[in-house]
């Protein structure tokens, strides 16, 4: 049985994969729980193979367990929240890789970088591949997010070549499902458009919605990031859903489902908002054998039952 350790355990992501490798692994979920929460992993704290350890990854996290694998999936990453706590964003995606590299490094285990399409920007290739080197704005609003980001990745590089390490990373699109979280500055837009539709409030878009997003649900997700875990590749890959869809229709298709009396009304764009966003995930159908399975429509019916249980 391997040894599993799981940064952001307790998050959105975090925890579905601790869900899905629990069974036959020892998982140790790593968590400051800043944006993570308990009742994400509560499920999972009478099994004898999960074990909760309340760290920040920011300081040298000292272990005599061998890890086989170390998933680091440790970052705040809602638009709002990672504004709100910038410094804190940065640091834990340059000081927080780092220590989980060295961590890596001394056990000699494989480890997963759970990047972003952030590091992307506001591209100017749609669909976007992994040869594409980001339109980014380094001293923008978002900028704590997409450069720790790409430091990150960097760093993964470096410690892969300069230490012959088993690194691989994954650019993660946009993900949803259940746990995903809708309060305050964790919302963004698809989470905020199901709230606001199942309580009959206006559902507040920025701009005038014509910006597109590509949203893959949270099990097609968990299947890229195993499937990159499992491979002999080291990344960088698009994990994502290529179907692309306007801001502006996916409120209104949320609408309908929910079968909503809410109003639809416009707000201005935040700063370095990108207008578009799909991957190109070629290398990830030919090399990883993976591509999303779960329509937007079906991920959506599955979601709004998760927050009308859990609301």
């Amino acid at each position: 049985m391997s040894n599993i350790l799981v940064t952001g355990g307790a998050g959105f992501l975090g925890s579905h994969l601790c869900d899905r490798l629990v069974e036959e692994n020892n998982v140790y979920c790593v968590d400051i729980l800043a944006s993570g929460r308990k009742s994400n992993i509560s499920h999972l704290m009478s099994n004898r193979n999960f074990h909760f350890i309340e760290h920040d990854v920011r300081k040298q996290f000292n272990s005599d367990i061998r890890f086989d694998t170390i998933l680091h999936f440790a970052s705040r990453a809602a638009p709002d929240e990672y504004q709100k706590f910038p410094l804190h964003t940065l640091m834990t995606n340059s000081i927080g890789t780092l220590n989980m590299l060295e961590l890596a490094r001394k056990r000699g285990s494989k480890i997963l970088l759970a990047s972003t399409s952030e590091i992307y920007g506001d591209a100017d290739v749609i669909p976007t591949a992994e040869s594409y080197w980001g339109n980014v704005n380094t001293v923008g609003a978002r900028s704590c997010y997409d450069e720790g980001k790409r430091f990150a990745e960097t760093l993964f590089y470096i410690f892969g070549q300069q230490y012959g390490m088993d690194t691989k990373i994954m650019r993660i699109f946009n993900t949803y499902g259940p746990r995903i979280r809708a309060d305050g500055y964790y919302a963004r837009a698809l989470p905020r458009f199901i709230m606001q539709a199942l309580g009959n409030s206006d559902i507040t878009v920025y701009g005038d919605g014509s910006q597109t997003r590509s949203f893959c649900y949270v099990d097609d997700l968990i299947d890229g990031t195993l499937a990159l875990l499992r491979s002999k590749h080291p990344g960088p890959f698009n994990i994502g859903n290529p179907y692309e869809v306007s801001i502006l229709e996916l409120a209104k298709t949320v609408k309908e489902l929910t079968k909503s009396l809410s109003k639809i009304t416009f707000h201005s764009l935040p700063e370095d908002d990108p207008r578009r966003r799909s991957p190109d995930i070629t290398k990830a159908k030919n090399l990883l054998k993976w591509e999303p399975k779960v329509s937007l429509k079906d991920g959506l019916h599955r979601t709004i039952e998760w927050f009308k249980s859990n609301s």
